[in-house]
């Protein structure tokens, strides 16, 4: 069984729990605190996953996911997460991180600035266009006709490609939107965010917007 392992206990991090254990995949997932301080919450909110620590559910993982505020990354330990395929699933929202200035200025987006902080990881942008109900409620099987994409951009093209067969197999169909730069047309006021859209037209819009990111540039 492919072993998952999510870092962040939020909403985000639960729901995809949620939706890898029905999918069949073994899922660890951590948070800040002890693995005794969020059992409970596990328990209730994604029963069939394993709350433990962050290092030993990083252990054996093929796929290593970081549902974090945004923030809160640098606080992990980047040997961690060396060699790792690493899902940054994760959006720069000022509320919540505050006004960052590295990452207000980040023509190529923020995952750039992640995989730059964990130079020995792979990391893999995607799932942070989708809203964490929306990633339940638009699970289908394949060939299903109002099946939605998701996309995912990294450097490393093997990591992109496990991604894409994850992204497959918990309901979805795939999207190779390119190197990890690309992940710009996903991020929030970009007309991928937060509307789930079928394949073709999921080409189309991120076609769009790395043209209009390329002429702003």
């Amino acid at each position: 069984m492919t072993k998952i392992a999510i870092l962040g206990a939020g909403k985000a991090g639960t729901s995809l729990a949620r939706v890898a254990v029905e999918a069949g995949y073994q899922v660890d997932i951590a948070a800040s605190g002890s693995a005794d301080r969020i059992g409970l919450i596990i328990e209730v909110l994604a029963p069939g996953a394993h709350p433990t620590t962050a290092a030993a559910a990083v252990e054996g993982a093929e796929l290593v996911v970081l549902a974090l505020p945004l923030h809160k990354f640098k606080r992990l330990d980047p040997s961690l997460l060396s060699g790792r395929i690493v899902l940054d699933i994760m959006n720069y929202w000022t509320p919540i991180d505050g006004e960052i200035t590295e990452f207000d200025d980040a023509p190529e987006g923020t995952s750039v600035l992640v995989q730059r902080s964990i130079p020995g990881a792979r990391v893999v942008k995607t799932l942070n266009h989708i809203g964490y109900h929306e990633l339940e409620e638009q699970r289908r099987p394949p060939g299903s006709p109002d099946r939605v994409a998701l996309g995912a951009v990294g450097d490393d093209r093997e990591a992109v490609g496990e991604v894409l067969a994850f992204l497959e197999g918990i309901g979805f169909d795939a999207i190779d939107g390119g190197p990890l730069a690309n992940g710009v047309a996903f991020q929030p006021g970009s007309p991928l965010f937060g509307a789930p859209s079928p394949a073709a037209r999921f080409q189309e819009l991120l076609a769009e917007e790395l043209e209009r990111a390329r002429i702003a540039a």
